[in-house]
């Protein structure tokens, strides 16, 4: 007798197994003697004798699996009878295992089960053709095939239906898959899904039933998906997606219960597809129900520590307002912080609404108990391919053991996202091993932080201005940062090497070092500084939202003026008389254009002017002297001029902030304020006292606006017989104040007119009395200034993924305040500037009034995928004459 049991014959087998047994006992019947003389318990022996008794297990047609793991997944084995059920059950668990495409069992005529199996091929490789709108790598990470997988049946249909749902949510529901098997050689395959993508489909019209309050167009704006038109080729939202379709119920429930329609459902949500399966028609049925007003508002508690009243401060929600359920939650939420920060770690804050339909009120009691004590069980870390886990756990405000609190969890959110390592930062809860625990997952997005970047700016000055550098600000996944920065453009070179240690020594203390080499060229100012220097510096926290900070600063400056002058002499003067002592110098006669009758420079044929001798008023030939700047008497006394010189520069600051932001990186509420104090001459050739301070406000406004408000402030004063030196003054403009050039706003020392010559003596242009509007002249830096900006995000209506945000922002400030030496000019009328043309001076050249500017415009900004960029666009509200502006300035970047 023989059993054979396959996929495809598992009934029929069953049942030929059945007649075998009764064939069996029928023999065993007939042999036997008459019923009278046989016991009554000889028909279970019958039974017994019915399956035959498994001797041993054979496997044929396996070539990869070994037959001893085939034998593992049976729950038969040699010494069991061949009971139809287990070797039923046998078939079956050797299918589920996905091994095989086929497989039968059959008991030989020795006691054998032969177990015959024909394995499933291995996948080789996974072929995608004809898709150009979903790349390969996206398909790759939903489906189940890959190279070195088990291919079945199951998984290409599953892979096939996934990848149509792929194209359906790109909006292509006409697209069509096609899987297909390449037969290789050692049972492998190559497995080929063709794609045909088909157009894609839009929305032809988004429609709204039973709506009376809001129209139609309104609530397009309200929902994500759009009417396909041609100008929206960057969205993705004008095709149908089921997914998003379901969210959108929700958008419309927020919207209208954010204008107090409290009873307000969307009876359904309908997609409907065009014959010619091109388009979709969306309708949404709407019920709006009632509007409502607010009644009482009302906090119940039973925590020991509060009362309602306490907690009614905390409720933006007033009696007579209409109904916002936006505000609800906020409410809610607020409750919740506030007890949190009082020590009750676990509060159940329960609102409750009481309708009345006949005044159209409602009645809302929050209801504010202690909830179930809760413990965090486990703090886990996901995401992190390369920053430790003990960066992170850091910055973690609660540890494993301690109670669950939500303000604590917020607040370790907060922190891990300020460290600027990770593009998305989530902490979500699950349950622990019993009630009372909870573990807490960290699930981070590791983004670049290393960064090469490059800057440019544009200027009626300077046209394009250049710098790049190169830092890495998560070094190793360490969280340390170092900093290497070649900066070369027109005015500045500068090399510097920065390395910062958060945790130094394993304790809450931040260190690091600098050191740096600049060449700046303040052409603004009209000299030339060489620094180079070396820093050290400490930070501490002393307090959860406070920080404070100790650093030092030794630094050797060489500050030069390499711009030489030209000035005519009378022809009997010593050209000595008007330089410093030991100036070098060149002399010759001077010359001038000749003029015609008319008046106009007479040219020679090549088109040269023709130059004749410059006389004085008594017909001498004046002299024409060259020599640096600085060296002239009129000159020397120039803010310039005074700061030229080596010093020494022995600096110490400290500093203290505070951060309350609920994000660090795009904050919407909350606010931030610092200090710094410096200290210069403990040591060294300079002495002064330095302060400053920003801060900055943030809040939300209505329709999902957010404003800011921000504020910086500086002040710099000498002391022991000391001015301040020109470099070491507050330089304000270009991104510290929009609107302003570099350096364009604040103290100036103004010309006259004259010629600008090179190192060489070359003429290489003439200072003119104004420049495009503004008088000329250089900027001297003020020893004060006060900024502050009003800015608001403005939406756009682009997707997020795109990156671009635009603000709209008004510049404010003064900036001004010189020592009186470097006003010393003004005491002399015959440097004055004669701005009317009379033929005398009328304004002062040293220029310092600490005036108010306003500047406003838009700002808009696009992480692009080469990095940041950004545009400025300013008006010019209320300036000086003498200041220098510019409407639009650009920056760019790029990540690594």
């Amino acid at each position: 007798m023989s059993f054979l049991l396959s996929g495809g014959t598992l009934r029929r087998v069953i049942v030929t197994a059945a007649a075998a047994i009764a064939a069996t006992v029928g023999a065993a019947i007939a042999q036997s003697p008459p019923a009278a003389e046989q016991p009554f318990s000889q028909g279970v022996e019958v039974h017994s004798q019915a399956a035959p008794i498994i001797q041993g297990v054979s496997v044929t047609g396996n070539q990869r699996i070994e037959p001893e793991t085939v034998g593992s997944y049976l729950p038969l084995q040699a010494g069991m009878p061949a009971d139809p059920e287990l070797l039923d059950l046998s078939l079956k668990t050797l299918f589920n295992t996905g091994l095989f495409s086929d497989v039968s069992l059959e008991m030989q005529p020795n006691g054998v089960l032969l177990i015959t199996v024909k394995e499933n091929p291995i996948v080789n490789r996974v072929i995608y053709e004809g898709n150009k709108r979903v790349k390969d790598d996206k398909i790759t990470e939903e489906v189940q095939l890959t190279p070195r997988a088990i291919y079945t049946r199951a998984k290409v249909q599953a892979d096939t239906q996934r990848i149509i749902e792929l194209y359906r949510a790109k909006g292509r529901f006409a697209a069509q898959v096609t899987p297909k098997v390449t037969p290789l050689d050692q049972n492998r395959i190559d497995v080929i899904f063709e794609v045909d993508e088909g157009p894609k489909t839009g929305i032809a019209k988004v429609n709204f039933v039973g709506n009376q309050v809001f129209t139609d167009s309104q609530l397009r704006g309200v929902v994500l998906t759009k009417e396909s038109r041609w100008w929206r080729f960057f969205g993705s939202n004008d095709n149908y997606d089921p997914d998003r379709l379901e969210y959108e119920r929700e958008l419309l429930r927020q919207h209208y219960g954010k204008e107090g329609y409290a009873d307000f459902q969307v009876v359904s949500a309908v997609a409907e597809l065009t014959p010619d399966r091109k388009n979709f028609f969306i309708t949404f049925t709407v019920d709006e129900g009632p509007k409502y007003t607010v009644g009482e508002v009302r906090v119940k508690t039973t925590l020991a520590k509060l009362d309602g009243e306490t907690l009614e401060r905390f409720v933006p929600i007033k009696q007579g307002e209409t109904f916002n359920s936006e505000k609800l939650e906020k409410a809610t939420e607020s409750i919740t912080f506030a007890t949190g920060a009082t020590g009750y770690a676990f509060v159940d804050v329960n609102p409750q609404l009481q309708r009345f339909e006949d005044t159209k009120t409602i009645d809302i009691t929050f209801q504010v108990n202690e909830g179930p004590r809760v413990y965090v069980e486990r703090v886990n870390i996901k995401g992190n391919t390369r920053t430790l886990d003990k960066v992170i756990r850091r910055e973690i405000r609660i540890a494993e053991g301690d109670p669950f609190n939500r303000v604590l969890v917020d607040r370790s959110r907060a922190r891990i996202r300020s460290l600027g390592f990770f593009k998305e930062v989530e902490i979500e809860e699950k349950p622990g091993s019993a009630p009372d625990r909870t573990e807490l997952d960290v699930n981070v997005e590791e983004q670049s932080t290393g960064s090469f970047s490059i800057g440019v700016g544009v200027s009626s000055t300077d046209n394009f201005i250049i710098d790049f550098s190169i830092q890495e600000r998560n070094l190793m996944g360490r969280g340390q940062a170092l900093t290497f920065r070649v900066q070369a453009s027109s005015r500045t070179r500068l090399v510097d090497l920065q390395f910062n240690q958060p945790y130094f020594l394993g304790r809450n203390l931040n260190a690091g070092f600098s050191a740096f080499n600049q060449r700046t060229n303040f052409r603004e100012a009209g000299f030339v500084r060489n620094r180079i220097g070396f820093g050290l510096n400490t930070g501490f926290f002393i307090s959860e939202y406070g920080r404070g900070g100790i650093s030092y600063l030794l630094s050797k400056d060489d500050v030069t003026v390499d711009i030489e002058s030209a000035l005519t002499i009378a022809g009997g003067e010593n050209p000595a008389d008007i330089l410093l002592p030991g100036a070098m110098f060149t002399a010759e006669p001077a010359t001038r254009p000749m003029l015609d009758d008319n008046g106009a420079i007479v040219l020679d044929d090549a088109g040269n002017p023709v130059f004749e001798p410059d006389l004085d008023e008594n017909g001498v030939q004046r002299i024409s002297v060259t020599a640096e700047q600085c060296d002239f008497l009129q000159l020397a006394l120039t803010p310039t001029c005074q700061s030229r010189g080596d010093f020494l520069t022995s600096l110490i600051g400290l500093s203290l902030s505070f951060d309350t932001r609920n994000d660090p990186i795009r904050p919407t509420r909350g606010w931030r304020v610092g200090g710094s104090v410096r200290f210069a001459g403990l040591g060294g050739d300079v002495n002064y006292y330095q302060g400053e301070m920003t801060g900055a406000v943030y809040n939300p406004l209505l329709f999902g606006l957010v404003g800011a408000l921000k504020g910086r402030a500086g002040y710099i004063e000498g002391y022991g017989g000391d001015d301040v030196r020109l470099s070491d003054r507050f330089f304000e403009g270009a991104s510290s104040f929009r609107g302003f050039e570099v350096a364009g706003v604040g103290p100036r020392f103004l010309t006259s007119g004259g010629p600008i010559r090179d190192a060489m003596g070359n003429i290489t242009g003439q200072l003119p009395t104004e420049r495009e509007g503004s008088l000329a002249g250089q900027a001297i830096g003020a020893k004060a200034y006060a900024i502050g900006s009003a800015e608001i995000l403005i939406p756009l209506p682009l997707p997020d993924e795109y990156g671009i945000r635009a603000a709209l922002f008004s510049d404010f400030g003064v900036v001004g305040l010189v020592d009186d030496s470097t006003k010393i000019l003004n005491n002399d009328p015959t440097l004055f500037i004669d701005t009317d043309g009379d033929g005398i001076g009328d304004l002062a050249p040293v220029q310092d009034d600490l005036a108010f500017r306003v500047t406003a415009g838009v700002s808009v900004s696009w992480d692009s995928p080469f990095g940041p960029v950004r545009f400025d666009f300013a008006e010019i509200i209320r300036k000086e004459e003498y200041d220098r502006t510019e409407g639009f300035r650009f920056s760019a970047g790029t990540n690594f």
